[in-house]
C-alpha cells in the first residue's frame, strides 16, 4: 500500500497550459512584426485612406461616416491574410503538423492567431480615431469604446474565414484568394463609401456579407443611421463564424 501512495505521490501534478498560450501568442506576434509586407499594410494603408478620402476629401458627414466603417476595412487584413495566407503556408511548410505533435493544447496556435488579428484590428482603429480627432471630428469617449469593440469583435467572424480559405487552398494561390474576398467585401458592404450611392442590387445583397453586418454595429458609435437589429447583425455573424469553424475543422482533420 505504501509503495502504491508513494508512486501516486510521485506523479507530478499537470503543468498550467497558461504559459504555452503566452509563448505561442508571443511567437505569433514576433513572426508577424519581422514581415514588413503584413504589418506595415495592415496598419497604415486604412489610416492613409482615411486621412484622403474621409479628411482631406471628404465632404459633409464623410469624415463621421467613414471613421465607422474604416475601423472594420481596418480589421479585415490582418484577419483575413493572417489566417487565410499564414496558414496555408504552415500547411504545406509542414509547421502546422509539427505543432499537431507537440505537447501543446490543439487550440492555441488557433487562439495565438485570433488574438493577434484582434490586437491589430483594435490598433488601427485607434489610430483611426486619432487622425479623426485629430481632424476635428468630435468622438465621445462612448463612441471610441464602441468603435473599438466593433473591431475587436471583427477579428472573430473574419478569421473564422480566413482560416477557411487557409485550409482548402495551396500557400501560392491564397494571397489571391483572400484578395478576392478582402477587396469586393469592402466595397460591397458599403466601407468605402455608402451603397446609396450604388445601383440598389448592392443594397438588396448586402446583408449577404458579414463587413456589412459589422458596419451595422459600428454605424450607430457615430450617430449614423443602421439597418436592423444589433441582436440579428451579432447573431448573423456568430453563425457564420460557426459555420466556417465547422468546415475549416473538417478540411484540417481530413488533411491531417
Amino acid at each position: 500500500m505504501n509503495t502504491v501512495m508513494d508512486s501516486v505521490a510521485a506523479v507530478p501534478a499537470r503543468a498550467p497550459a497558461w504559459p504555452i498560450y503566452r509563448a505561442e501568442l508571443r511567437c505569433e506576434l514576433r513572426r508577424a512584426w519581422r514581415y514588413p509586407g503584413f504589418v506595415l499594410p495592415s496598419l497604415l494603408f486604412p489610416v492613409l485612406f482615411y486621412s484622403l478620402f474621409g479628411v482631406l476629401l471628404g465632404r459633409g458627414q464623410a469624415s463621421i461616416y467613414l471613421l465607422a466603417t474604416y475601423c472594420v476595412f481596418g480589421a479585415m487584413a490582418p484577419a483575413l491574410f493572417g489566417f487565410g495566407v499564414q496558414l496555408a503556408l504552415d500547411r504545406e511548410g509542414g509547421l502546422l503538423m509539427l505543432k499537431r505533435a507537440l505537447p501543446m493544447p490543439p487550440m492555441a496556435p488557433l487562439l495565438a492567431r485570433l488574438l493577434m488579428a484582434l490586437l491589430f484590428a483594435v490598433v488601427v482603429a485607434s489610430l483611426l480615431i486619432t487622425v479623426a480627432i485629430v481632424a476635428g471630428v468630435v468622438v465621445t469617449p462612448g463612441a471610441v469604446f464602441h468603435l473599438l469593440a466593433v473591431a475587436a469583435f471583427a477579428a472573430l467572424p473574419l478569421g473564422a474565414i480566413g482560416l477557411l480559405i487557409g485550409s482548402h487552398v495551396s500557400a501560392s494561390a491564397a494571397p489571391a484568394v483572400v484578395n478576392l474576398v478582402y477587396l469586393p467585401l469592402a466595397l460591397l458592404s458599403g466601407l468605402w463609401l455608402p451603397l446609396s450611392m450604388l445601383p440598389s442590387l448592392f443594397t438588396t445583397l448586402a446583408p449577404l456579407w458579414p463587413t456589412w453586418h459589422l458596419s451595422q454595429l459600428a454605424l450607430p458609435a457615430v450617430g449614423q443611421p443602421a439597418q436592423g437589429s444589433t441582436w440579428v447583425h451579432v447573431a448573423v455573424l456568430l453563425g457564420i463564424t460557426v459555420a466556417a469553424l465547422g468546415l475549416a475543422r473538417r478540411r484540417l482533420r481530413r488533411i491531417g
